[in-house]
């Protein structure tokens, strides 16, 4: 695909965040058979199911802009999650474990905060604004998640891990 000007680069942004998302769709049941804490495995079902309603907000905008939903291979997404596997497979206390996957997937967070947040900031420039309403509602989603990692982090994990 050819660049040629911010409309390109926005359909390539998320071509690349489409499949992101399909990737942490296969990687959160891994997480939840890994964790040994409710409220964390909890946590990552519900990701699970926003993150299904993400990739189909997902296919709105691109029928939106008259493009087919199709990805491309995200390599940093991809990376993040071998990474977090890799993490899997360590010989691990259950709440030292539980504190590593809460990392990993605060990384997946913080990957996703940004890309949505580009993807924005390109559809505002367009004026594409029922693109980015639809884009909008999904940051705030992974900022939300984002936090809640945190106080679960914060408030029970950490804490046995430190133990």
């Amino acid at each position: 695909m050819k660049l040629n000007n911010l409309n390109d680069l926005l359909i390539h942004e998320l071509k690349d965040i489409y499949n992101a998302e399909q990737q942490i769709t296969k990687a959160l049941p891994k997480m939840m058979k890994a964790t040994s804490s409710n409220q964390l495995k909890k946590a990552f079902e519900d990701h699970l199911k926003v993150t299904e309603q993400q990739i189909e907000r997902l296919e709105k905008v691109f029928e939106l802009m008259g493009e087919k939903a199709k990805g491309e291979k995200c390599k940093a997404m991809e990376g993040i999650i071998r990474e977090a596997e890799s993490m899997m497979e360590e010989k691990a206390d259950a709440s030292v474990m539980d504190a590593a996957l809460i990392a990993s997937a605060q990384r997946v967070e913080h990957y996703e905060i940004a890309a949505y947040g580009t993807v924005c900031t390109y559809a505002k420039q367009l004026g594409m604004n029922d693109v980015l309403k639809l884009l909008l509602r999904t940051l705030d989603e992974e900022k939300k998640t984002d936090e809640l990692l945190t106080t679960i982090a914060e408030s029970s994990v950490n804490i046995k891990a430190e133990r």
